[in-house]
C-alpha cells in the first residue's frame, strides 16, 4: 500500500515541479517511481505535478498496483499500444502546458516522439530531481540500509568459512550470493567482484576460474540488496599466506588513506573535500597515479547514486546521506588494495555501518 512516507516524498517532488516551472513532471527511472509510490514492478511511469497524480502502466501489474498503491489512479496500456505511442495519446487530453522528462532515463527516441506528438505542450528535460530528494535517506531507509549491510556481512562470513585451496573465485562468489539470500537477501548488490592475485589489480574484475591457492592473496568485492531493495557495498582483502612486503605496505597506505577519508565525513562538508582527504594520504606515499577512481558514492536504491566522492563532486554532505569510501591502490600485474565501508552521515558526524575487520588483512585457511 502507498504509505503516507511516499506521499511526503511525493510533495516534496511537486514542490520542486513548482518551482522548475513545468505543469508536471514525467517520471520514468524504475528506481523513482518506487521511491515516490512504493511500487515495486517497472516497465511504468508516474505522471506528477500540482493537481496531477496518474501511474501509467500495463495489464501485467494491474492487479499489483492495486494491491501496492490502491490510492492513485492508474492507466493501463494493452498489448495493441506500445509505451511511446500510448504517452503520446493520453498526455495531450491532461490539458498541460508544459512537461519534465527525467533525460537520464527516457531513452532519447521517446523523448523525440513527445516533443513531436505533444506540439505545443513544451516538453523539457529535468534530469535529477527525483535523485536529489533520495538523497537523504529517512529512518526506514536507514534502517533498510543496515539490514543490507548485516546480510552481506553474514554471507561473507559464511563464504569464508568454505573456502578451501582448490576453490575458483566463481566458486566463492556463488557462495557468497547463497549466503547472503539465506539471510534474507533478495539478492547479491551486483556480481561479486573476487579477484585472485594480479586480478586484485582490475578494480571492476569478474569472478574466474583462478584458484585461491594460485596466489596468498584475494580481493572481495560484494554487496547484498534487502527485500525493500536497498543496496550494500563493501571491500576486503584476504590472505591465504603472508602477503608480499610491498603490498603489505600498500594495504597500511589504502588503510590510512580510508580512515582520513571517513574523517572528514561530516554535514556542510563538500565530497570533494572528503576525496581530497583520502587521496593526500595516497599521493604522498607516491600512489597517487594507481588510484584513478573517486573515492565513493552514494547507495540506496540504486548501488551507485548521489552523492558522489570525488575530485569534481560539488555535492555537499547532509544529515541522511550514506556514502561509500572506498580508495584503492592497483599495481598492474603485481595486485591491488582496496577497502570500502558504507558510511551514514549524521547531525554531528559520521557513523560506519559496516564492522567486518579491516586493520590488517583478513587471514583464511
Amino acid at each position: 500500500m502507498s504509505t503516507d512516507r511516499h506521499a511526503s516524498r511525493r510533495s516534496k517532488l511537486v514542490q520542486l515541479i513548482r518551482k522548475s516551472g513545468v505543469s508536471a513532471m514525467l517520471v520514468t527511472n524504475p528506481r523513482n517511481v518506487t521511491y515516490l509510490t512504493g511500487f515495486t514492478g517497472e516497465d511504468s511511469y508516474l505522471l506528477i505535478g500540482p493537481g496531477q497524480l496518474l501511474i501509467i502502466s500495463d495489464s501485467r501489474f494491474e492487479t499489483q498496483l492495486k494491491d501496492e498503491c490502491p490510492d492513485i489512479a492508474v492507466e493501463i496500456r494493452t498489448a495493441r499500444a506500445l509505451m511511446p505511442e500510448f504517452l503520446a495519446n493520453l498526455l495531450p487530453k491532461l490539458s498541460l502546458k508544459s512537461i519534465g522528462v527525467e533525460s537520464t532515463s527516457l531513452v532519447a527516441s521517446v523523448r523525440d516522439l513527445l516533443v513531436e506528438k505533444l506540439k505545443p505542450v513544451e516538453v523539457v528535460s529535468q534530469p535529477g530531481m527525483t535523485e536529489e530528494l533520495r538523497m537523504i535517506k529517512d529512518p526506514d531507509e536507514i534502517a533498510e540500509l543496515r539490514l543490507a549491510v548485516r546480510q552481506a556481512e553474514r554471507g561473507f562470513d559464511i563464504m569464508r568459512s568454505l573456502i578451501v585451496p582448490s576453490q575458483t573465485e566463481r566458486e566463492a562468489a556463488h557462495e557468497l550470493e547463497h549466503g547472503m539470500r539465506r539471510f534474507g537477501a533478495l539478492r547479491a548488490a551486483f556480481e561479486p567482484i573476487i579477484a585472485v592475485g594480479d586480478r586484485a589489480a582490475l578494480p571492476h574484475y569478474r569472478a574466474g576460474l583462478r584458484r585461491f591457492d594460485e596466489a596468498g592473496f584475494t580481493l572481495v568485492d560484494w554487496g547484498a540488496v534487502s527485500s525493500k531493495g536497498y543496496h550494500s557495498d563493501l571491500t576486503r582483502v584476504l590472505v591465504t599466506s603472508k602477503l608480499p612486503p610491498k603490498l603489505h605496505h600498500v594495504y597500511g597506505v589504502v588503510l590510512k588513506a580510508q580512515q582520513a577519508g571517513i574523517a572528514a565525513i561530516r554535514p556542510g562538508a563538500r565530497c570533494q573535500d572528503v576525496d581530497a582527504a583520502a587521496r593526500k594520504v595516497i599521493d604522498q606515499a607516491g600512489f597517487g597515479k594507481y588510484f584513478g577512481h573517486g573515492l565513493g558514492h552514494g547507495i540506496g536504491l540504486e548501488i551507485h547514486e548521489g552523492p558522489r566522492l570525488s575530485p569534481i563532486s560539488t555535492d555537499e554532505l547532509k544529515p541522511g546521506m550514506t556514502v561509500t569510501v572506498e580508495p584503492g591502490i592497483y599495481l598492474p600485474g603485481v595486485g591491488g588494495v582496496r577497502i570500502e565501508d558504507d558510511i551514514l552521515v549524521t547531525r554531528d558526524g559520521h557513523e560506519v555501518l559496516s564492522s567486518v575487520p579491516k586493520d590488517e588483512p583478513i587471514t583464511i585457511m
